[in-house]
């Protein structure tokens, strides 16, 4: 990557939205690696991703926003911090209508704990308009039981506008803590 090349990590469980908020803002066609779904139990959804789904946009700069997206079944776990290695930031996605939409935040607030310290970290929850959803405040409280805090909003990650509101976020967070660290005095 070149000095204008920015990396950023979209996390979260089975069928929290990752692949499709990648497609959504892409400005190339995404690469995905699905694999049809063969833990029908855990998640009805027909495939899944094994590796990491990658998109760019193109920034009026010349620079290039990628996106990486990692595999949210715990067995592929060994992939997050490859995939994860130099990411400028997060963005931790949440269905809010599973039962275990809070606990299965849990292991990717553990490998990306860093991130989520360095305040370069935002979380979109998805569906909170189904009944018996979970909501923001929900998954803020969480954050908060663990020690953590980020910015949570409630969106729809196939709509363009809302994955560009979470990319925003993160990146005025993200200026926020390089303003931070250059006003402090050299030790």
């Amino acid at each position: 990557m070149n000095q204008r090349d920015y990396k950023i990590v979209f996390l979260g469980p089975m069928g929290a939205g990752k692949t499709t908020a990648i497609s959504a803002i892409s400005t190339r066609p995404p690469v995905a690696t699905e694999v049809r779904n063969t833990d029908l139990a855990a998640h009805g959804k027909a495939s899944t991703t094994v590796a990491l789904d990658y998109g760019e946009v193109a920034l009026d700069d010349g620079g290039t926003l990628r996106l990486y997206g990692v595999p949210g079944q715990s067995r592929f776990s060994f992939m997050w911090p490859m995939v994860g290695k130099g990411a400028l930031g997060a963005v931790l996605l949440v269905d809010a209508t599973r039962a275990d939409c809070l606990s299965g935040l849990d292991p990717f607030l553990d490998a990306f704990d860093s991130l989520f310290r360095a305040s370069r970290a935002v979380v979109g929850v998805g569906r909170t308009d189904e009944p018996g959803s979970r909501q923001a405040d929900d998954v803020t409280a969480h954050l908060a039981a663990r020690g953590l805090a980020a910015p949570v909003f409630s969106v729809d990650v196939r709509q363009r506008d809302d994955v560009n509101l979470l990319l925003d976020v993160l990146f005025v967070q993200i200026e926020a803590q390089a303003d931070t660290l250059r006003m402090e005095p050299a030790p």
